[in-house]
């Protein structure tokens, strides 16, 4: 790969969210601000390995960009020439309408948090299009297929068309309402970032970029200082999830004096602040981050309180009420009460079949069990699911293990 291409790729990478977040507010059109992107980068790899990598590759691909879709816009049938010398893009961009949301990928967050759509289409629009996450990448954190996922951001965009719903940045009145799907996308974005082959580090510093963002736009918003607590307290181990070798390193085996002291302190302060700001009310991400500072704050694995995690995980099931807390809840009383009360929790959970976490935990409580044939059939179960490299490596070492 030549200079002017390695230097387009991390671009595109790094800034591509923005400029897409640019052209979505310009345009008001996801279809037409993906295109135009899209057309922007095919210019820039036959541009820039002949005259050079501009000054400001980001800048480049934004005007190239808007004038795509200008003419984009002056091609389509369907438009006058009125219409269409009203979305000229080829000027300076507009002014920002006064909002307390200043930053532009964030804004348009907010934008695709439309409350006409479901809370799940929310998120999957916002982590396909704005995030940059690949339709597998959102079928893997949805628990679906990938063809399905295709239909759904295709019945999504559908809607949108249908229905008219504007691509409009909301006032500030409308903000809290869209807050959940909001922080659900920063966190979904984050655990991409965790959950793939290799920590995807981008995504990873991203989603935390936006949650302090948040934070700082509703400082007295207990559930977004419990969604930074939960992203830096996860982050705080990203050296220590895998090995030399790519391998995974599960938390129990994890060399605690690796983790990023100063991610854990400030995650521990902003967890008791979230819990004492809650009032005894804590929503989903204070709980979860509660769980994760529970794990943080012990010596060691064997120091782990899971009686507490228990607790918070009862807590946790009245207010997100799914198979996969359900799951986590097993795996800690597992810990707790023994390996036959973890299993009798989880192996009905017959929703997570396509979730190879789900046959992994089973597998591993029957092995504590002595049950080794059904373990065996658990994690091939688990390897069916197609589970990232990094996972099927550890799998398969399992299994070998109990051979």
């Amino acid at each position: 790969m030549t200079e002017a291409s390695s230097a387009l790729a991390e671009t595109v990478r790094d800034e591509g969210r923005r400029v897409l977040a640019t052209l979505i507010r310009t345009t008001g059109s996801v279809t037409l601000a993906e295109d135009a992107v899209q057309e922007a980068v095919v210019e820039a790899l036959e541009h820039w390995p002949v005259e050079g990598t501009p000054d400001n590759p980001r800048a480049w691909l934004t005007t190239v960009a808007r004038r795509k879709a200008v003419d984009m816009i002056r091609r389509d049938a369907h438009r006058t020439d009125k219409e269409a010398a009203a979305m000229d893009l080829t000027g300076p961009a507009p002014d920002l309408p006064e909002s307390v949301v200043r930053d532009d990928l964030l804004r348009l967050v907010f934008t695709c948090c439309h409350p006409s759509l479901s809370h799940a289409s929310q998120t999957t629009l916002s982590l396909n299009t704005l995030c940059g996450l690949r339709v597998a990448d959102c079928a893997r954190l949805m628990l679906t297929t990938e063809a399905a996922m295709a239909r759904r951001l295709g019945r999504i965009k559908h809607k949108i068309a249908v229905a008219g719903i504007p691509y409009r940045i909301p006032s500030d009145a409308e903000l809290p309402e869209r807050l959940d799907a909001v922080g659900s996308t920063v966190y979904l974005m984050f655990t991409a970032g965790i959950a793939g082959e290799a920590v995807r580090a981008e995504l990873c510093d991203e989603a935390i970029r936006l949650g302090r963002l948040l934070v700082d736009l509703m400082p007295d918003e207990s559930s977004l200082q419990g969604l930074l607590a939960l992203m830096l307290l996860t982050d705080a181990r990203r050296t220590t999830r895998t090995d030399v070798s790519g391998d995974l390193v599960l938390l129990a085996d994890q060399d605690r004096t690796q983790w990023d002291g100063a991610l854990v302190a400030e995650g521990l302060g902003l967890v008791e602040t979230a819990l004492t700001r809650s009032r005894h009310r804590a929503g989903r991400f204070e709980l979860q981050a509660a769980i994760a500072a529970a794990h943080a704050s012990a010596a060691s694995s064997a120091d782990t309180d899971w009686a507490d995690i228990v607790r918070l995980y009862d807590a946790l099931l009245l207010v997100e009420p799914t198979d996969v807390v359900r799951l986590n809840r097993g795996v800690a009383l597992g810990e707790r009460d023994g390996p036959a009360a973890g299993l009798a929790a989880i192996d009905d959970l017959d929703g997570l079949g396509r979730f190879h976490l789900w046959h992994a935990c089973r597998a591993e409580l029957l092995v504590r069990l002595g049950r080794h044939d059904e373990a065996r059939t658990a994690f091939d179960s688990a390897i069916a699911c197609s589970p990232p490299a990094a996972d099927l490596r550890h799998l398969e070492r399992r299994i070998a293990a109990i051979r």
